[in-house]
């Protein structure tokens, strides 16, 4: 399923006793000539930059940074369901621009970290997982938030019909079984966006002793994931420069 100021030059500010003596002294021009000794060499301004030029890595996102992350969650005691996300097309993720079409692919699995990884099947605690949503919303110069990306799919239909399911959903137990979507694509954005933040939500069925039919619950586990948008200029420019012909 989820990362991201300039500091504030101060002068002085001459004391209103001061200001007083300075008049006494006599005239403007000694006055001006004290304030422009006190006050030194004029300083220029430097503007904070525009929301439209914030740049896209401002926007906290690993995925971005590393082109793919790995989410964690407890589901119980020892037993941990993770979600991997990474990029797919473009696999450099600073060609990732808000006209651009957006490939990520993702997989779950589960650990039960009280047995061995390659214990059997029925000294695990199952998990199983029913259904999962994405959803979006984007982070826009403007301060407008959309969200224009939406997935959803029962995780039966999503692998082949040889994988480990019951009624309670696909098996995610690792070796065993797992839910691995490769292409994922997320179509236009808004064209001042410069974040999005995807939503998992996974509701899964988890087994509270292991081969114990009658100890399932239900949960559902929400992992956030922020993805960095770039501009066209912005994408080029972070481009590979062509390599020097022989």
């Amino acid at each position: 399923m989820p990362s991201r100021r300039p500091s504030v030059l101060r002068t002085a500010v001459v004391a209103g006793g001061l200001a007083l003596s300075l008049v006494a002294l006599g005239g403007c021009a000694q006055l001006t000539d004290m304030i422009d000794s006190v006050q030194g060499e004029p300083v220029s301004a430097v503007p904070a930059p525009a929301p439209s030029q914030s740049p896209a890595m401002a926007f906290n996102s690993q995925f971005t940074y590393d082109g793919s992350v790995a989410l964690s969650s407890d589901v119980a005691q020892d037993l941990e369901l993770r979600l991997d996300v990474w990029a797919q097309n473009p696999k450099r993720t600073q060609e990732w621009t808000a006209d651009a079409e957006k490939t990520f692919g993702f997989a779950v699995n589960v650990h039960d970290n009280r047995v061995d990884e390659k214990s059997v099947l029925s000294e695990k605690r199952r998990v199983f997982i029913s259904s999962i949503s994405i959803t979006s919303q984007t982070a826009q110069t403007s301060g407008q938030v959309q969200n224009p990306f939406q997935f959803s799919a029962d995780p039966r239909t999503l692998v082949p019909t040889d994988t480990i399911r019951s009624d309670r959903g696909l098996l995610l137990n690792s070796f065993q079984g797992g839910l691995y979507v490769p292409e994922t694509v997320v179509h236009g954005l808004p064209a001042d966006t410069y974040g999005m933040t995807l939503e998992f939500a996974m509701t899964v069925w988890v087994e509270g002793n292991a081969n114990d039919e009658a100890s399932f619950t239900q949960q559902t586990v929400y992992q956030y994931l922020p993805v960095a948008i770039f501009t066209d200029a912005q994408a080029q420019a972070a481009a590979p420069a062509p390599s020097a012909t022989p």
